[in-house]
């Protein structure tokens, strides 16, 4: 077996450091070594690399994997995986690239040009005329039985024929050093995200070697995809759209949202290739077109370049419980007014079991020999395939023909389990054969990987992804480059989900590398525009709900710290139902049932009981946990400091509930708790803990008001918190006023602390407790953040701004359905006790602002989210 040894490095680098020795851990035997020869020898890429490094060399390579983390972090570049429960994990991102010389790019290339040709000739076919079924070249079963053959798609020709837009290969090397096809990706190949990310990050550590080896630019491969889905865009436009002058078309990427594995590369993806980021509740169907609903109203799609599996695509026409597609998407695309990437029913050839027709297949349909081969493969479902692989390969790797025959039985074990003993399994498998494939098992070659700390080079299997991609004369150009992937430690099989990771994978030329970028680049004062950046009605909706959580959740933990803090006062008896009433109307307590309302010592237990997210009652918890959904749906809207304290207001909080025992019990049904008494709890640090999310809520607001571009989306955002800042405050003045504890020393402090007026009003007037005093502040005060009336007419005024930026469909003005602030009631007015002391006119008052304010959000979401009008009846300005 290899031992330990050390490698010199050309004695041409520029100091001792760089051409210092670096130790390297063994290759395991029967694996082709990318590093070495046979003989111990750099191999050239290699040699030129570590030979370029310079200043401080490989003594470096610790420093760059901090840097590479440090990137990684600040970027918050993530991958969810779900079997994890601890939130989406940190991108895994190695150091060195992977290096791939010209010579043997260029068979790589020639090789998945041909495949992905192959790969849409086969779609075509098959959606088409099916000449291979009829020749015997592709059996029916292996076809019909794939649950990505979407027979909805029958018949349907896209335009120029072209199926495919993108086609990933996963490559390895074998272990006499062939490159070998080992999976096909048709569906929605993923990683070109993560691949330019690592790219642009590991190139900067780099930057001479990366310039001197002269690697090729990644750039002009995006370009190409984004210029191939305009085209066949343009192609779906209407005559009239192409004759509008300036007119381009509307291109989105179809995220399945903030919950799929890989949704940072989407939201990463979309920005690059100046793409609108969109979900399937952002589209709409009408009269087979499809729409984008947007603040300015509905926007014409023409193209849809998705990252949803085909089944989740069309709820109506697919998989009905999907809620994650479009409606009649299907429809709009056979009618020729869309354009799919990669258009759905493409999964079938991703099959594992194709590779055993393909040199059949490629020779029938393009005359042609493969340039590529693919890893031994036999499909039980032909028998004298099954007895062929049973007497050429006794072990090998047993893998499901079709992804959902982990539902069969008996069940394919995987690449996963290792090699199988086929004769072990002869059993199962002929009860069922179609579900089953024979892989032979192909020794993946090992590509150097430093070790962080330990100075020196381990070795891991490496699976290379490259991608071909259409262009507009329907011919095929390969991203020079590619996703490269690295096995767990002690892994043979390559899998991130399983603790892999990645490698930027270089591509060398003899040529000059291109400058082009898609990136920004610097310009000119007078050529600055400053362009309105696209809203999407769903990102808006949770925009002003993310508005509405955060002032929820400041208000709930203000009204709970001062109900505990006042529990041992000898004002709590007096104040015991205001208390009862406040809690209740903010979700802190549940507003039926008698047994909070009992006692002060049963009302603390209820309201300790319900702070937890899944309690009955619609606290602090559960407000907390709605803020961070709705802020995860606009996570490309938030900067990170924002986002992150988000997440820790939640996550923080629960922690401390846990730690002091107050989760409750299972909810019964789903729904409800049942009260009980808990235990004693520590009341200090339950208090402490309302404290540190009180400053956390805070630091959310001032993100809010102070790293948020001023456009229509900040707007609404803020609209949100208005509207609930005017309902909540508006309902607790009206319970002050009707439990007659308005004009009560105690009841003074209660609502300057709910109203956080306190220092404001002692300011004003030190020693004084007087009610037209106390509803100037905290009422009729302009000048005051949370005065009744000065957050009324702020309100006012954003939902005009909102409606005059919007070009949407006209409608009643908002001035018209708020009535402005000089037709409100006078101070003098609403000092009026009334002869119960219940001060009827700001009870009025109070109850009339929380109506309006639940008109107002109703109209909002009419009027900017539902789209509820038809197209023909919008008038667009």
């Amino acid at each position: 077996m290899p031992t330990q040894s050390t490698l010199p490095f050309d004695s041409s680098a520029s100091n001792e450091e760089a051409s210092a020795p670096l130790r390297t851990l063994p290759v395991r035997a029967g694996h082709w070594d990318e590093l070495q020869t046979a003989d111990g020898e750099l191999r050239e890429p290699w040699r030129q690399f570590f030979g370029l490094l310079g200043k401080p060399g490989v003594a470096g390579f610790d420093s760059a994997a901090a840097t590479v983390a440090r990137q990684v972090r600040e970027n918050d570049i993530t991958y969810n995986v779900y079997a994890d429960t601890g939130g989406p994990r940190p991108w895994a991102l190695d150091v060195l690239p992977f290096v791939i010389d010209e010579a043997e790019w260029a068979q790589i290339e020639r090789g998945a040009a041909q495949r992905a040709r192959l790969l849409n000739e086969i779609v075509a076919d098959i959606y088409g005329p099916q000449t291979l079924l009829a020749r015997g070249l592709l059996p029916p079963a292996l076809v019909f039985g794939h649950p990505g053959y979407l027979r909805a798609v029958k018949g349907f020709v896209p335009p120029e024929g072209q199926y495919l837009q993108i086609v990933a290969l996963d490559l390895a090397r074998s272990p006499e050093g062939q490159w070998t096809v080992v999976s096909h990706r048709t569906e929605a190949p993923s990683g070109l995200g993560y691949l330019l990310e690592n790219r642009l990050i590991v190139s900067s550590l780099f930057a001479e070697p990366f310039r001197t080896m002269r690697v090729h630019r990644l750039a002009p491969s995006y370009s190409q995809l984004v210029a191939t889905l305009a085209a066949a865009a343009r192609a779906v436009m209407s005559a009239e759209e192409r004759s509008v002058s300036g007119a381009s078309a509307h291109i989105v990427l179809l995220t399945p949202g903030p919950f799929s594995e890989t949704y940072f590369e989407h939201v990463f993806l979309a920005r690059y290739l100046g793409l609108t980021l969109v979900e399937g509740k952002d589209l709409t169907v009408r009269d087979d077109m499809l729409y984008l609903k947007t603040l300015d109203g509905l926007e014409r799609v023409h193209a849809v370049l998705r990252r949803l599996d085909d089944t989740f695509c069309d709820p109506v026409e697919l998989r009905a419980d999907s809620t994650i597609g479009v409606p009649g998407l299907l429809q709009v695309m056979r009618a020729g007014n869309v354009m799919v990437s990669n258009v759905p029913g493409a999964g079938f050839v991703e099959s594992p079991a194709l590779h055993g027709f393909m040199p059949g297949i490629a020779q029938a349909l393009l005359g042609e020999e493969l340039a590529l081969p693919g890893v031994a493969t036999w499909w039980c479902g032909e028998d004298a395939a099954w007895r062929d692989a049973l007497a050429q390969v006794p072990e090998a790797l047993l893998v499901p023909t079709w992804p959902d025959a982990a539902n069969a039985s008996p069940t394919p074990p995987g690449l996963a389990a290792g090699l199988q003993t086929l004769a072990d399994w002869r059993e199962r498998i002929e009860q069922l054969p179609d579900a089953f494939t024979v892989q032979q098992p192909l020794r993946y070659s090992y590509t150097p990987r430093y070790e962080n700390g330990a100075g020196m080079l381990g070795a891991r299997p490496a699976v290379l992804r490259v991608y071909a991609i259409a262009d507009q004369e329907c011919g095929w150009r390969v991203l020079p480059g590619g996703f490269t992937r690295l096995a767990a430690e002690h892994q043979e099989s390559v899998s991130m989900q399983m603790g892999g990771s990645s490698v930027d994978t270089w591509v060398l030329s003899s040529q000059p590398g291109s400058t082009f970028t898609l990136l920004p680049s610097p310009i000119k004062p007078g050529e600055l525009r400053r362009e309105r950046r696209r809203v999407p009605s769903r990102s808006a909706e949770n925009l002003f709900w993310a508005g509405r959580y955060g002032e929820r959740a400041e208000n709930g933990v203000r009204l709970c710290r001062l109900i505990l803090g006042s529990l041992e006062g000898s004002d709590a008896e007096e104040l015991f139902g205001t208390f009862i009433e406040l809690a209740a109307a903010n979700g802190l307590v549940p507003s039926t049932g008698d047994e909070a309302r009992r006692n002060l010592d049963d009302f603390e237990r209820a309201l300790v009981a319900n702070l937890h997210e899944n309690a009955g009652a619609t606290g602090i918890g559960r407000t907390l946990a709605s803020q961070a959904y709705a802020c995860g749906e606009i996570r490309g809207r938030l900067s990170n400091d924002h986002w992150r304290t988000v997440l820790a207001s939640r996550n923080d909080f629960r922690d401390a509930l846990h730690a002091l025992s107050l989760v409750p019990p299972a909810a019964r049904n789903g729904t409800t708790l049942e009260f009980r008494r808990h235990t004693p709890y520590d009341r200090m640090a339950l208090m402490g803990a309302l404290d540190a999310l009180a400053t956390q809520l805070s630091a959310i607001s001032g993100c809010q008001g102070d790293r948020m571009t001023r456009d229509e989306a900040w707007r609404l955002l803020f609209a949100g918190r208005h509207i609930e800042r005017v309902a909540t405050l508006a309902t607790m003045l009206r319970i002050a006023a009707h439990e007659r504890t308005l004009a009560t020393p105690a009841g003074f402090d209660v609502l300057l602390q709910l109203f956080d007026s306190t220092l404001t009003y002692r300011s004003l007037y030190p020693g004084r407790l007087e009610v037209p005093a106390l509803l100037d502040v905290i009422v009729t005060d302009p000048t005051n953040p949370r005065g009744l009336y000065g957050v009324y007419a702020r309100l006012r005024a954003r939902l005009d701004e909102i409606a005059q930026a919007s070009r949407g469909p006209r409608r009643e003005p908002f001035a018209s359905q708020l009535a402005p602030i000089e037709a409100l009631p006078t101070l003098e007015t609403l000092c009026e006790p009334g002869d119960d002391g219940r001060y009827p006119a700001l009870t009025a008052l109070c109850d009339s602002l929380a109506e309006r304010m639940a008109a107002m959000s109703n109209e909002i979401s009419a009027r900017w989210f539902s789209h509820a009008v038809p197209l023909a009846a919008q008038v667009w300005s």
